[in-house]
């Protein structure tokens, strides 16, 4: 059960912190808000690591910079998703990564059962109908799309990866996870050279949402220990549904019918994916 928890726990604190972010992004920009969300994620995890005093249990936490790599693709891609289009479209295809993880472990020996795949069937099908939008008569892809399919195959990758590294030691495995996302948005930031500079009750809520991405991938990682990668990644995947509640309680968004069954087939696949 604890495991379970923790995956709940990683998918509820991306769900807030992947909501917060973006939107902070549609005013300042994607960079400055990932650069600093990651300077505060590595501040708080590597005050956690300082406390606790122990070094790392294995080389293998070393996985989390491939895991790194995926992820800050896929969280790059989120935001600008989430910038061109609908958060409560763009949410639950990136939320189709669970598929990949599920891929992942029937690769490695687990054997899903018929409500994964029922999922998967689901998930995919959600995501070509939430994919299309009309207007004026004729259908198109919707925007953002095309960022939130590579958001997912970046997410995907991650949780193998991530889980590999915090089976081992997952309070270094969140660090080296984000001092890598730190290097690599940084290395970004110093070839684009954007506005860095951000009020400081902005930067106070950017901190606060690198934070909260750091406590998913700690809780993530923590999974990891006792639970199957093909279990615990499709529960952390469930963050699009705090994303889409928020989008429609906060920002109001509205969506076409067929889009609206899309999103709730999207979901529902990535719940049985759970199951």
């Amino acid at each position: 059960m604890t495991p379970l928890l923790l995956a709940l726990g990683a998918s509820l604190a991306w769900g807030v912190s992947d909501f917060v972010g973006p939107l902070i992004s549609r005013t300042l920009g994607v960079l400055p808000v990932l650069f600093w969300a990651q300077v505060g994620g590595v501040l708080g995890i590597g005050l956690a690591v300082a406390i606790r005093g122990d070094g790392p249990n294995g080389w293998a936490v070393l996985y989390a910079v491939f895991a790194s790599i995926g992820g800050m693709l896929g969280i790059f891609a989120y935001y600008r998703g989430m910038i061109e289009g609908a958060m409560s479209v763009v949410a639950p295809i990136a939320g189709v990564s669970a598929v990949i993880p599920v891929v992942f472990g029937i690769a490695t020996g687990d054997s899903p059962s018929a409500a994964q795949i029922a999922g998967i069937v689901c998930a995919l099908a959600g995501v070509g109908l939430a994919s299309v939008e009309h207007q004026e008569g004729q259908r198109r892809l919707a925007t953002g799309v095309g960022l939130a399919l590579l958001a997912a195959a970046g997410f995907g990758f991650y949780f193998p990866w991530m889980h590999a590294a915090g089976k081992v030691d997952f309070w270094w495995a969140s660090f080296v996870f984000r001092l890598t996302a730190l290097v690599l948005v940084a290395s970004i930031v110093a070839h684009e050279r954007p506005p860095l500079r951000l009020p400081r009750r902005t930067l106070v809520v950017v901190f606060a949402v690198g934070l909260g991405d750091t406590l998913g991938n700690a809780l993530f990682a923590a999974s990891s220990g006792h639970g199957l990668v093909s279990l615990t990644a499709v529960l952390a995947s469930l963050y699009p549904v705090v994303t889409v509640l928020l989008a429609a309680s906060v920002l109001k968004e509205r969506v076409a019918v067929l889009q609206r069954a899309g999103i709730v087939l999207t979901l529902a696949g990535v719940v049985l994916i759970s199951v």
